[in-house]
């Protein structure tokens, strides 16, 4: 019988995003639903009754809940294809410390830069800039996170690209300008298929999040 997958998302969630990139890489056909986190579905409310967030997936089911949690759980239910974490312990544990890292800082120190009030944005930028600098540091030379295949932090990261634009935008910095080698590795993540038809559209989220600031007063 053929595993039933639903993912349970909003199109922006860089978080969702991973999923679908993971997914995307097993080469496996879900079922996605989109989610109003102003009113919330009664299945994603008894899918994470604890969080009551996105991402979930479904699997003949089952939920799990957090993106980097349900990624590892893709790769181990289906290691058929496309491995995403290294066979070897102190490499995964260095994957995992990475992904860690990503979500632990990236996200709020982003959240400064596009929700803040004016004058913090300042202090979110040189933060954000800093962190990615320091990322920018442990790919050093090579073509992914993962060496040389597209793996655990590449995921955990890649996603983040498609806000790039928009941190800039409202942050007045170029990425690109500080951190050469990480754009020049979202690029070639974005050669992968799994990622380009993955991300949203950096137009798109950048026309959301404005939405989002007007309807919060913050412009």
């Amino acid at each position: 019988m053929a595993d039933e997958i639903v993912l349970l998302s909003t199109w922006p969630s860089m978080f969702g995003m991973r999923v679908r990139v993971a997914l995307a890489e097993k080469g496996l056909k879900y079922e996605y639903r989109e989610e109003d986190l102003l009113n919330k579905s009664p299945l994603l409310l008894m899918m994470n009754p604890v969080h009551k967030k996105i991402p979930v997936l479904i699997h003949n089911g089952k939920p799990i809940s957090e993106s980097m949690i349900i990624v590892e759980y893709i790769d181990e239910v289906w290691n058929h294809k496309s491995p995403l974490l290294p066979t070897d312990p102190y490499q995964r544990a260095q994957a995992r410390f990475w992904a860690d890292y990503v979500d632990k800082k990236l996200f709020d120190i982003g959240k400064k830069i596009i929700w803040s009030t004016k004058g913090e944005e300042e202090t979110g930028k040189k933060e954000f800039i800093e962190c990615l600098k320091l990322l920018e540091g442990e790919l050093g030379d090579n073509p992914y996170f993962g060496g040389e295949n597209f793996g655990f932090v590449d995921v955990s990261l890649v996603t983040f690209s498609c806000w790039f634009h928009t941190y800039e935008s409202y942050g007045n910095f170029s990425i690109e300008t500080e951190c050469p080698k990480l754009v020049a590795w979202t690029k070639r993540c974005l050669g992968k298929e799994s990622v380009s038809s993955s991300l949203a559209d950096p137009h798109k989220i950048h026309d959301f999040a404005s939405g989002v600031r007007k309807r919060l007063g913050i412009e």
